[in-house]
């Protein structure tokens, strides 16, 4: 399994607008790609215009190449991209130990 992390920062002002596009974005339209396991999204405490996306994937390539290829991905980016005060930092990680 594939943990990809996005570090979103968002335009001040926009979070109730970029949460509920984000919401549709995990629920609607990402879980539609190959490979695709689950989410968790949180949101910044003391940085209320940043958040962190937690997406499951079973490979690197079914997000790199299935989803970021598909015209879901086109989707997304026209769902959640208008908020976004740049671009969002991503990195994947692979599960090295975990508790039960």
């Amino acid at each position: 399994m594939i943990l990809e992390i996005a570090d979103i920062r968002i335009k001040p002002g926009t979070q109730a607008e970029f949460e509920a596009a984000i919401e549709k974005g995990v629920k609607d339209v990402v879980p539609k790609a190959r490979g695709f396991m689950g989410y968790k999204l949180n949101k910044g405490i003391e940085s209320p215009d940043r958040y962190v996306l937690m997406i499951f994937w079973k490979t690197l390539e079914n997000h790199t190449v299935d989803f970021r290829e598909s015209p879901a991905f086109q989707e997304w980016r026209a769902l959640v991209g208008p908020y976004f005060a740049g671009p969002p930092a991503v990195e994947h990680f692979a599960l090295l130990s975990k508790s039960a």
